[in-house]
């Protein structure tokens, strides 16, 4: 199975450029939107060509999660912590964004390896402010503590007006999404898809990765969540994330793997469709080919029997001959 990249790779791209032609006094005013509704907007003027703005903007959030200033709790500090004084948050950020970051490439470190590292964590700037609430959740469990102002039940947005929840304990930290999809082929083939990828939890090589679960109903740890965020069509899907689970540069990998659950599950169920849709197709286009060899040897019989048949001229006696007979 493919898992998703944490950075963009346009973002990437596009910063990299930049940085190669930093003397250049060129223009650049590009707008994108990658999965779950993330859009992007970077802005170089050609007055100074080594300061770029990136301004992003996030999904809606739902009533249940808690945002301050637009951006999820914990992500000014996150923020701070990723990029120091390269970056500088612009506020309040343009119209129709959460976030306005003012980049100084000029300030970038002079190793080339501590560089491209910095690059690609601006570019995985979606994770950094996304991801910050469970990063912080997370941290603590692989302390082995939970914070005495933490909610027993947090919501967090990972797509627009949806969240998925959290609730976190010294021991454990269960992570519960509610799985919705709009098309019923969707709905048929993530349940499935599901209902494998909780069994494939149980081979042998996978015997340290965390539980998981899939119900239909809501399990018992979303009691108390509002009737909104438990109307599902593909059913709850539940982790139960451990100390291991965070340990080191585990942790990075593990709040990318839960922010972007619902989209991995969304690209492998499209995959599914377009693999289904090729099989079909190539399918007909066999029985075609088949019904198409069957008409040509009709017609080869036909055109046979019409150059087997000879025909005899008759004299006008002979003629006469038949015709009274």
């Amino acid at each position: 199975m493919i898992l998703l990249q944490s950075h963009s790779r346009f973002l990437l791209d596009t910063l990299l450029t930049r940085l190669q032609n930093i003397e250049k006094a060129v223009e650049l005013d590009c707008h994108w939107a990658e999965f779950d509704d993330v859009r992007y907007h970077i802005q170089v003027t050609m007055k100074h060509p080594h300061i770029v703005l990136l301004s992003v903007s996030l999904p809606m959030p739902p009533p249940e999660t808690v945002f301050l200033s637009g951006l999820p709790a914990g992500a000014i500090e996150a923020i701070k912590t990723a990029y120091g004084s390269v970056v500088q948050i612009l506020d309040p950020p343009r119209d129709g964004f959460n976030l306005t970051l003012k980049l100084n490439l000029s300030k970038l470190p002079t190793d080339e390896e501590y560089k491209q590292a910095l690059l690609v964590k601006i570019a995985s700037v979606r994770e950094v402010v996304l991801g910050a609430p469970l990063r912080v959740v997370l941290k603590q469990l692989a302390l082995r503590t939970v914070a005495s102002d933490i909610d027993p039940l947090v919501a967090l947005v990972h797509r627009p007006n949806e969240s998925f929840f959290l609730i976190p304990q010294a021991e454990k930290v269960t992570v519960v999404f509610p799985m919705r999809f709009k098309d019923s082929i969707d709905i048929i083939l993530a349940t499935s898809f599901l209902q494998e990828f909780v069994d494939a939890r149980h081979t042998a090589g996978l015997n340290n990765a965390p539980y998981c679960m899939w119900s239909p109903t809501p399990p018992l740890e979303l009691k108390g969540a509002p009737d909104e965020a438990l109307s599902v069509n593909a059913g709850f899907v539940t982790f139960v994330i451990l100390p291991r689970h965070v340990e080191g540069k585990k942790l990075d990998r593990t709040v990318w793997s839960l922010s972007t659950f619902h989209a991995y599950v969304s690209y492998h169920v499209k995959c599914s469709e377009g693999f289904m849709h090729t099989r079909m197709r190539r399918r007909v286009d066999s029985l075609i080919e088949a019904l198409d060899h069957a008409k040509l040897g009709v017609e080869d019989a036909r055109n046979n029997a019409t150059q087997n048949r000879s025909f005899k001229r008759l004299s006008l006696k002979e003629a006469r001959k038949h015709s009274f007979n």
